[in-house]
């Protein structure tokens, strides 16, 4: 009944999303796609999903747990009201906050994880 799914957004349901909006969408998956897991855009992104997905909210037993990220993720960006521009208007907050978390933590001493 349950799909194998995560409980927030993961890496591996990027490549699902490639088609799903229009060029400069694509552009941004093929970007992401092509850079490490713990790269700063890549974590951007994956965070950029989370927020517009609802995953903090998502609950294991919840239809849409049920139905697994990838599925949730590309119906979320079907219905999303917005263009793609909005998309990437999001894209680019959750890089700065990526950022800023990554210099925070940095100045306090945490070692964040380098890009491989």
């Amino acid at each position: 009944m349950y799909t194998n799914n995560e409980i927030l957004f993961p890496h591996s349901a990027i490549a699902s999303l490639r088609r799903i909006r229009g060029p400069r969408w694509q552009q941004l998956v093929e970007r992401v796609l092509s850079l490490p897991e713990t790269h700063e855009e890549t974590l951007a992104f994956m965070l950029m999903m989370i927020r517009v997905d609802g995953c903090m909210a998502c609950e294991t037993d919840s239809y849409r747990a049920m139905k697994g990220c990838v599925a949730c993720a590309v119906q979320t960006l079907r219905r999303f009201k917005g263009g793609d521009e909005e998309l990437l208007e999001l894209y680019h907050q959750a890089r700065e906050d990526v950022r800023d978390f990554a210099q925070q933590h940095s100045r306090m001493g945490i070692k964040t994880a380098e890009p491989a």
